[in-house]
């Protein structure tokens, strides 16, 4: 019997992998340090309370004004009572603007508010700033090859489970 690989702790507390851990593990640990440190900004009222689903709705409806939830979940693929719960949220604090479809009354498309707007704008200033920290030391050739293998392994994943590669 192969012993399991079992993560190491840091000196901070956290979790992280064994050294021999697999690739898929790495990937699960860089992304799981990413998301507790994305949204840990206390200096930045407009982000207080923002999970990461709503930032990544947020993101969804500043790339595609005037979508509908049904748009939304056919691109992520998620619940559609959990979207409706977050699109709900995302209104009540002023951050999606809602207007009926002027072709069919059922349809409700979304947009940002200028409030929600400026949430985007720092939200995505603070990712980019976490980028350059958590790629700091590869230079841009390395960057870019880092890039190219995590592209080619989200196209191999899109293919297992039959979606389209191109949207993340």
């Amino acid at each position: 019997m192969i012993p399991k690989k079992v993560d190491t702790v840091n000196r901070k507390g956290k979790t992280a992998p064994a050294p021999e851990a697999s690739v898929l593990d790495l990937i699960h640990t860089v992304m799981h340090g990413v998301r507790s440190l994305q949204y840990q900004w206390p200096d930045e009222p407009a982000l207080a309370g923002l999970t990461p689903m709503e930032g990544k709705v947020l993101g969804f409806f500043a790339r595609h004004p005037g979508a509908t939830q049904r748009d939304l979940a056919q691109h992520s693929g998620r619940d559609k009572a959990q979207l409706a719960r977050l699109i709900k949220s995302l209104r009540e604090r002023g951050l999606l603007l809602a207007q009926e479809d002027g072709s069919d009354r059922r349809q409700v498309c979304l947009r940002l508010s200028d409030a929600g707007q400026a949430v985007r704008d720092t939200l995505q200033q603070r990712e980019r700033t976490l980028e350059q920290q958590a790629l700091a030391g590869l230079n841009p050739a390395q960057r870019q090859q880092l890039g190219e293998l995590l592209r080619s392994v989200q196209a191999n994943l899109a293919a297992l489970a039959g979606d389209d590669p191109a949207s993340p």
